[in-house]
């Protein structure tokens, strides 16, 4: 059972459905029970991050979450899902987030042809080896809506970078932690692979 994480964000249907899609029963939730008795847990997203963590704190997912980690549950953070994961972002000065990896969101620079928020398809190249991508090519392209970026602290964990007005960490891994800042889920055939490879883990 794939759990995912019930916290008033948008696009957590279309996870769901994705998950559905490749033969897995999927539960959208807030209970803490039934986050930690799942096989995977997914945090998706789109939104503004200060809002979020509050809403993750209202709801008091903020513990089961880390527990949920704490256990080596594999856990995955989409677009909003990524940023929350990390330690702050410039969209919400002197908020915290969750901490769960080192590193900041940024917002992506003003740049001369540059529409922000970035939408769109870009591709992605894969500077360290990551499970997420296996079977998938280099350059392959996947689906990105956003205005906020992350520099990881580790570039170790940096397994798909992308370009767009700066190099931005587009996914990242460490041991049962996995994010994406594209949406596997709305990125066609190559999405639902990466999504299957997580869900194999």
């Amino acid at each position: 059972m794939v759990a995912i994480i019930d916290y008033d964000a948008g696009n957590i249907r279309s996870v769901e459905k994705a998950v559905t899609l490749l033969g897995h029963e999927a539960v959208v939730t807030r209970d803490r029970d039934a986050i930690l008795s799942a096989d995977h847990v997914i945090l998706p997203g789109v939104g503004a991050f200060g809002d979020a963590m509050a809403k993750l704190k209202t709801y008091e997912l903020v513990d089961t979450i880390r527990e949920a980690v704490d256990r080596k549950l594999p856990f995955l953070g989409i677009c909003l899902g990524l940023q929350l994961m990390f330690e702050s972002s410039e969209e919400a000065p002197g908020i915290e987030g969750l901490g769960l990896l080192p590193g900041k969101i940024l917002r992506i620079p003003e740049g001369e042809g540059l529409k922000i928020p970035h939408i769109g398809w870009n591709s992605l190249s894969f500077p360290n080896q990551g499970r997420l991508f296996q079977g998938i090519a280099q350059d392959a392209y996947v689906y990105f809506v956003h205005s906020y970026y992350l520099q990881a602290g580790d570039p170790q964990i940096v397994t798909a970078s992308t370009e767009y007005g700066t190099v931005i960490h587009a996914s990242v891994e460490r041991d049962n932690l996995f994010a994406c800042q594209f949406h596997p889920e709305k990125s066609s055939e190559i999405g639902l692979k990466i999504l299957q490879n997580f869900l194999n883990i």
